[in-house]
C-alpha cells in the first residue's frame, strides 16, 4: 500500500516519534517505552513511517534501530512554509480589523 506522507504525520503518535528519533537513533523497545500503547501498535506506527521514507530501520544484532530521513521531512517543511506567508498577511489583517472594531466601541 502507498502511503502519503501527510496522512502520516497527521497522527500525533507518528509526530512524536519522528520528534525523538530526531535526536538520537532508537531501537523499537526504547521508542516503544515512551508511549502508552502497546509495542505491536508502535511498530505499526513504525512501519507506516517507513513506508512513507520518513525514517529508515536498520538491523544491528537482534535490534531494529530507526534514524529519520532528513530529506523527506525537509520536503514537507518547504511545502508547509508556502502557506506562512499567506497565513501570516490574513492573520495580520484580522488583528488590524480587531483593532479598529475596538477603538470604535
Amino acid at each position: 500500500m502507498r502511503r502519503d506522507v501527510f496522512q502520516a504525520i497527521a497522527d500525533p503518535t507518528r509526530r512524536e516519534i519522528i520528534n525523538l528519533i530526531a535526536y538520537r537513533s532508537l531501537n523499537l523497545n526504547e521508542l516503544a517505552d515512551h508511549f502508552d500503547i502497546s509495542r505491536p501498535a508502535v511498530s505499526k506506527h513504525v512501519k507506516i513511517l517507513s513506508e512513507c521514507g520518513l525514517l529508515n530501520i536498520s538491523q544491528e544484532g537482534r535490534a531494529r534501530y530507526c534514524q529519520p530521513q532528513f530529506h523527506k521531512i525537509k520536503e514537507i517543511a518547504i511545502w508547509a512554509e508556502q502557506y506562512e506567508a499567506f497565513w501570516n498577511k490574513k492573520l495580520d489583517a484580522l488583528e488590524k480589523f480587531l483593532d479598529k472594531q475596538s477603538k470604535e466601541k
